[in-house]
């Protein structure tokens, strides 16, 4: 007994903790840099969109870097399609009311202009090591771009960089949702039981799972940024096509409950307390804080984790890799989180779930299983591997990411290969850590991970909007210029 008072204490905090991190406070600088950054860079997301995903999958022929423009990106997507896009968009309707879904909409839209600026700043301050490989990011934006003065600033986002990627979006949560859908398919009943600690006892389902997947992380991770790239180049893609295709015949097949789908959302939004959940006490507070923070777990816009990956990238252009960087918050939040979202609203999934007793994963797979015209176990199989392979391709991802952290932390990669069997222990141990506590705390290291990166934007956006200006200045002149000689 008093083990489990422990366990609740500890809990308890950490979800207080959670509650100051990620307090208004937080979700108003997030959107205010979102929303800056667009005007700034002129609506960049809006205006060059269409640029920006024909960049995407056209690499430059020349320039400097270790992996392909596309790589680098779907490295970056490798790191942000995970379990937030499944598991994390059920939670966030489930916790914040439907109005979530919109929230995490609209930060995605102002979002998309704040991953366009991170990408931008990361080839703009990179530095190229003597061994050849390229390191970037917020720490190196921080230093160079806003002075020496500040290079404090960039070891606390490199510090808190390395505790996301070891304690949060990194491991637990991306493990504990592999090994959830595991043992949601294979033993939903929880009949095979492997162990106990505690009050909690652990199928072999979840014992075999999690063993598979961190042996294959093992296999990736110590291969390095090219063996990563090269694994992500294969999965992403594949999977996410997967996934969406799947998601939009749930939501093609259940076409005349989308209006009234629409509506429920926007009310949700901004509809007082009596109208969208006096039962549960859901705000438009709750809903904004679930639906922003599940978001921005989802994309990391404005957390500054994609341009680590972005640094490596083969490029010289700033705005051309600020674009193709943009893209994965427009694929990850803007496509994918809204289609599971629609998927679990048009079929009422999260109305069969009781308060305080549910995982996202359990709503989003009854929602496959209802909204398919198929065999149920067909589509929660293959949401299971969906999932699967998004997490495990996060998994990899934040290995790349907090080993940058590392190495501008320390000043050499020679704790590198230590910091690498840690963070696969890190894994190993994931499945057996409560849902709860594993959220909590990986959304209070996104939220301390966000401070100086925000900062930096903030300090930085003159730089960004002023290249971007002018660089469209520039490219719209030589598009003048092309027509005018081809019309004479």
């Amino acid at each position: 007994m008093q083990n489990i008072n422990m366990a609740l204490s500890f809990n308890d905090l950490v979800e207080k903790v959670d509650g100051w991190v990620w307090g208004w406070p937080l979700i108003i600088i997030i959107l205010c840099a979102g929303v800056w950054l667009t005007v700034r860079t002129g609506f960049v997301q809006v205006k060059h969109l269409g640029k920006a995903l024909k960049f995407m999958v056209k690499n430059e022929e020349n320039g400097e870097g270790e992996v392909s423009s596309f790589a680098a990106l779907c490295t970056a997507l490798s790191a942000t399609i995970g379990t937030g896009n499944i598991v994390g968009v059920a939670t966030a309707i489930c916790l914040g009311g439907p109005g979530a879904l919109l929230w995490m909409i609209l930060a995605a839209f102002f979002g998309m202009a704040t991953k366009y600026s991170e990408g931008f700043l990361a080839i703009k301050y990179r530095e190229k090591k003597e061994d050849g490989h390229y390191i970037g990011g917020p720490f190196y934006y921080i230093e160079k771009g806003m002075g020496k003065k500040w290079k404090w600033l960039a070891k606390l986002f490199a510090f808190f960089g390395i505790f996301v990627g070891l304690m949060g979006i990194g491991t637990f949560t991306q493990i504990n949702g592999i090994t959830s859908a595991i043992q949601n398919f294979f033993d939903p009943h929880r009949e095979h039981i492997a162990f106990s600690i505690g009050e909690y006892s652990y199928s072999w389902a979840v014992v075999i799972g999690g063993i598979i997947v961190t042996v294959c992380t093992a296999l990736v991770v110590l291969g390095g940024i090219k063996r990563i790239a090269k694994v992500s180049q294969i999965i992403v893609p594949f999977m996410a096509i997967i996934y969406v295709l799947f998601a939009l015949i749930i939501v093609i097949t259940h076409i005349k409950n989308i209006p009234s789908t629409v509506v429920l959302v926007c009310k949700s939004a901004f509809a007082p307390e009596p109208v969208i959940g006096a039962l549960t006490g859901i705000t438009i507070k709750v809903a904004m804080q679930k639906g922003i923070g599940r978001g921005i777990f989802s994309n990391e816009a404005g957390l500054g984790s994609a341009p680590i990956a972005t640094a490596a990238a083969k490029t010289d252009d700033t705005v051309r890799q600020g674009l193709v960087t943009m893209t994965g918050t427009f694929i990850d939040t803007i496509v994918i989180c809204t289609l599971t979202g629609f998927s679990i609203l048009v079929t009422g999934a999260q109305d069969k779930f009781i308060v305080g007793e549910f995982e996202g994963v359990k709503i989003t797979t009854e929602a496959w299983k209802t909204g398919l015209p198929w065999n149920a176990n067909f589509s929660a199989f293959v949401l299971m591997i969906c999932l699967a392979f998004f997490a495990f391709t996060t998994i990899l991802g934040w290995n790349y990411y907090s080993e940058r952290c590392l190495e501008y932390l320390t000043g050499s990669k020679k704790l590198i290969i230590p910091y690498r069997i840690l963070y696969i222990a890190c894994v190993f141990i994931g499945p057996y850590l409560t849902v709860a506590a594993v959220w909590n705390i990986a959304d209070i290291f996104n939220g301390l991970m966000a401070f100086p990166n925000l900062i930096a934007l903030f300090a930085l956006s003159g730089v960004v909007g002023k290249e971007t200006r002018d660089y469209f200045k520039k490219k719209n002149h030589e598009d003048i210029k092309d027509i005018a000689r081809q019309n004479k």
